[in-house]
């Protein structure tokens, strides 16, 4: 591993409302296979020395262009009361709630915050309105305490946190590096030829943060170049663990892990060695299985290591959180020029993000009691923690990059046509809260 930062690759996903269409969806995508589900972005190498800002409070407010178009309607999504606590131990379903005014804005700026990529970036690449900065999550039955990076800090003092997953668990690594910088910054301690997994440390604290990229949790052959355009199906191993986060395993005491619209892409399938079927392949004599079998054996396969594993870290399951791609998806135009968060009711799940939610919960729900029904290790029990983001993801439209993933997109040309990022988070942003959410977590499972 050698040391310095840049970007990764980003997927995007695609929404339709039946099994059949889904399909058709997949072969759109291959038609726009030079954009694949990843967007590659270069992002220079930045300063481990925080810079000061004035505060985005001071910022002037605006309203992006383009913003006058209709509230799409959807069903309601049902999302389960999952009890959670709060740091006073009263009961209280974390993930159900609103989002509501606050007026102290996020805990950094982005330019006191050196881990933010350009793509995130959406301040200094142009965003006009700072409103999106200004709500917090509150749940019904109960006030969720703000991260707190000091207490956080003293707690992992001495301890090692990995999170597992695609572009959206870097983005949440990122948020919660710059909140805590903002007590002792992070240094980048090494990363991988590609950069998309890298450590950081807080030496003062002997405190480690990993991002390690493995989108489908098992082993995955990916036939792509640097620019993502592939040259053929990827191939999963649906009985493998990818070995980039496995051979680490024993080090972690905090693993956050999540899997989702990966998952979308065409793929052959393998297991025991051998090719079982496929999602949408070019070999019509290979068995079509869908991307729901190819997930649900993925978690399986991943629930069932950390159950039996002698190792026994605290383990934090996060849910897909939905894009908000309005009248066209990724690669036809689609885009997300909204600037505040939605209420309940006003929208709803489309239905992959329903069938990939339902996948994980249920798979979740069944490991949870085989792990509290299984004596353990002599180390105790396996913990698993449901991080249960979508819900409150679904209502914050206004948190993305949207066309500020690109520098001043409209600096010569107000009405230019630019690519939208309307799945990964601004940073500072809504995302920031995922944060408060995870510190319930720890408190609670002291």
């Amino acid at each position: 591993m050698v040391k310095g930062m840049r970007s990764g690759s980003n997927p995007f996903s695609v929404h339709k409302h039946n099994q059949v269409l889904v399909k058709l969806v997949v072969s759109l995508l291959l038609v726009g296979l030079a954009f694949r589900l990843l967007v590659s972005d270069s992002v220079s190498s930045s300063s481990l020395m925080v810079m000061e800002t004035p505060t985005i409070a001071s910022q002037e407010k605006a309203q992006p262009p383009g913003n006058s178009f209709p509230l799409q309607t959807h069903d309601a999504a049902n999302f389960p009361a999952n009890e959670g606590q709060t740091a006073d131990n009263a009961k209280c379903a974390l993930f159900v709630g609103q989002w509501v005014p606050n007026p102290y804005g996020p805990a950094y700026t982005n330019e006191s915050c050196h881990v933010i990529e350009d793509h995130q970036n959406c301040m200094k690449n142009g965003r006009p309105d700072m409103d999106y900065l200004y709500w917090r999550w509150r749940p019904h039955d109960c006030e969720l305490p703000k991260f707190n990076p000091q207490k956080f800090l003293n707690l992992m003092r001495d301890k090692s946190w990995a999170f597992i997953g695609d572009s959206i668990s870097r983005n949440h690594v990122q948020s919660m590096l710059c909140i805590l910088s903002e007590v002792e910054p992070a240094v980048q301690v090494c990363h991988d030829e590609e950069f998309k997994n890298r450590v950081w440390k807080f030496p003062a604290h002997n405190f480690t943060v990993s991002a390690i990229w493995a989108p489908f949790l098992v082993k995955a052959d990916i036939f792509e170049d640097i620019n993502g355009v592939s040259s053929a199906e990827a191939q999963l191993y649906l009985d493998v663990l990818e070995s980039k986060w496995i051979n680490r395993y024993e080090s972690f005491d905090y693993v956050v892990t999540s899997g989702g619209k990966w998952f979308l892409r065409t793929a052959v399938y393998l297991e025991n060695g051998a090719v079982t079927g496929c999602h949408y392949c070019a070999n019509k004599s290979i068995k079509e299985l869908g991307f729901e079998y190819a997930y649900r054996k993925a978690l399986q396969v991943a629930f069932n290591f950390f159950i039996n594993s002698n190792h026994k870290p605290v383990v934090i399951f996060r849910t897909t959180t939905p894009d908000h791609f309005e009248n066209a998806e990724w690669y036809n135009g689609g885009y997300c020029n909204r600037t505040m968060p939605f209420k309940e009711g006003q929208i709803g799940l489309r239905d992959l993000d329903i069938i990939l939610r339902s996948i994980e919960l249920r798979e979740f729900q069944k490991a949870k009691v085989k792990a509290e029904a299984s004596p353990g290790s002599k180390h105790g029990a396996t913990s698993l923690n449901l991080l249960d983001l979508t819900g409150l993801s679904l209502l914050r439209p206004d948190g993305h990059p949207g066309p500020y993933r690109h520098f001043q997109p409209f600096a010569k040309d107000r009405n230019a046509r630019v690519q939208n990022d309307c799945l990964h988070w601004c940073l500072p942003g809504p995302i920031d809260s995922w944060n408060d959410l995870v510190m319930q977590i720890v408190v609670n499972g002291r």
